[in-house]
């Protein structure tokens, strides 16, 4: 009797490297077309586990949310407070990979304490044998984390005023083996 077994393809460790990668942030206004951006930056500690073939496994990506930037600095106070990211009380944010199907990721998001699925396209390119780029835009809609701050969703008549729920965060990280 001869019993055969199913190999699992070898996995790489990498780790996300904060210093290397960049994450820009766009919001928008519902009328008109005012659309502010900014930075934000990896946290440290943020992990990939990609199969030998290439394939994206498991990651985690921790994202300093202290370092929220905007070239506006009342913008960049007022979406650090507590109407919109309450950074001092959630410093960071997190996205945890569950499986990436025909280029889309998709995952758990987590954002001011609350955690969400997010879905979102995803493109991961070797660089050499020892590192890896991950590029996609992630696609955000705030108020699931209860941030409803001028959302026409929540109030009326909010006019110029109001702001869309959902934002992107166009990333491209870069990660070292392990």
């Amino acid at each position: 009797m001869a019993v055969t077994t199913a190999q699992r393809p070898a996995s790489r460790a990498y780790i996300l490297n904060p210093t290397s990668s960049r994450l820009v942030w766009t919001g928008h206004a519902e009328a008109g077309g005012y659309a502010p951006s900014g930075t934000l930056r990896l946290a440290p500690g943020g992990t990939l586990v990609v199969t030998s073939s290439g394939t994206l496994q498991t990651a985690q990506v921790l994202v300093d949310t202290r370092t929220l930037s905007s070239a506006n600095d009342k913008l960049q106070e007022h979406l650090r407070g507590a109407d919109f990211f309450d950074v001092p009380h959630f410093p960071t944010a997190c996205f945890e990979l569950l499986r990436v199907t025909d280029g889309q990721a998709q995952g758990r998001l987590t954002l001011k304490g609350q955690t969400h699925p997010l879905t979102m396209p995803i493109r991961v390119t070797p660089l050499g044998s020892d590192s890896l780029l991950l590029q996609g835009t992630a696609q955000v809609d705030r108020t699931q984390f209860g941030i409803n701050y001028n959302s026409s969703s929540f109030f009326q008549n909010l006019g110029s005023y109001a702001i869309r729920n959902d934002f992107q965060v166009a990333f491209t990280l870069k990660a070292g083996r392990q």
